[in-house]
């Protein structure tokens, strides 16, 4: 007959050298631990929101069926001044192709960069090994600090206009896509590199005929979904001096009532590019990853 055990007896401390029981007191610890950090975060949250509340101007839950106001507002004069949207379209465009050529460019940097990085930092591919600690920290803290921050230095600096944008958002992608393309380059296969090494191929030539035409697909797939990323980037620092449509977004909104028709059009012109991109670097990065 067989001995089917569920879990230790209610007071007994349970046999670990018995899978079973050994399982279920894993499982109860880890819910129990789940549970605690549950309570912790609740807690933790309801901390901050009454910081939150205490700091803030007015109270938040009185205002929050004015949430609606404003969209309301917006939307009403749009379409009270719809005739004009046509032509707002056309007027703002010029923006949008800014905006685009800044992520574009951001991209294009900060991919060639991330790619220095990545094989910098990568085992058993970096050409000088001690220094893989220091492309790992450089990509760490390239991508950890927020664009807009970098883009407030970099027009403090250089003043206003696309140039800072570019370098602000190329400098936090450069970040991002080390580490991306650091994480397929150590999972790609080392046979083809012994073989060149065998034959007394050069470091250089090792990479660019053994390792790229493995991790090019996954490369590109995640310069593209960067890309993606740099369109909404390149229009918020817009609201901050950098040009592009995010800054005539801003001035539209400075404006208030009046210029709201102004406002929609912006929106509608960043939603269709967004998504219009968004569904081109899908496929692309469909047929690029998996041939679809």
């Amino acid at each position: 007959m067989v001995d089917i055990t569920f879990g230790p007896e209610p007071g007994k401390r349970p046999d670990l050298n018995n899978p079973t029981e050994a399982y279920i007191h894993q499982t109860r610890r880890k819910r129990l631990y789940g549970f605690i950090l549950l309570i912790l975060f609740v807690a933790l949250m309801a901390s901050g929101f009454k910081t939150a509340q205490d700091r803030n101007a007015g109270d938040f839950l009185s205002g929050l069926h004015q949430v609606g106001a404003f969209p309301a507002e917006v939307l009403s004069e749009a379409w009270t001044n719809r005739a004009n949207l046509p032509a707002l379209l056309w007027e703002h465009l010029p923006s949008l192709i800014e905006t685009l050529n800044i992520a574009a460019a951001a991209t294009l940097l900060g991919g060639a960069f991330g790619a220095f990085l990545a094989l910098g930092s990568t085992r058993h591919l970096a050409r000088f090994p001690a220094l893989t600690p220091l492309f790992r920290r450089t990509a760490d803290i390239m991508r950890a600090i927020p664009e807009i921050v970098i883009a407030l230095i970099l027009i403090f600096i250089l003043g206003g206009g696309p140039v800072p944008a570019v370098l602000a958002i190329a400098f936090h992608t450069a970040g991002a896509l080390g580490k991306l393309f650091s994480e397929s380059a150590e999972n790609a296969d080392l046979k083809p590199v012994e073989g060149l090494a065998s034959t007394g191929a050069s470091w250089s030539q090792q990479i660019w005929l053994g390792i790229l035409p493995q991790v090019a697909p996954n490369w590109l797939s995640y310069a593209l979904l960067r890309f993606e990323i740099n369109i909404r980037a390149s229009a918020i620092l817009g609201f901050v001096g950098s040009g592009g449509i995010g800054y005539d977004l801003k001035l539209a909104m400075q404006w208030g009532g009046g210029k709201y028709d102004e406002v929609v059009a912006i929106f509608a012109l960043l939603f269709c590019a967004i998504v219009l991109f968004d569904q081109l670097s899908g496929y692309a990065r469909n047929r690029l990853v998996k041939g679809q």
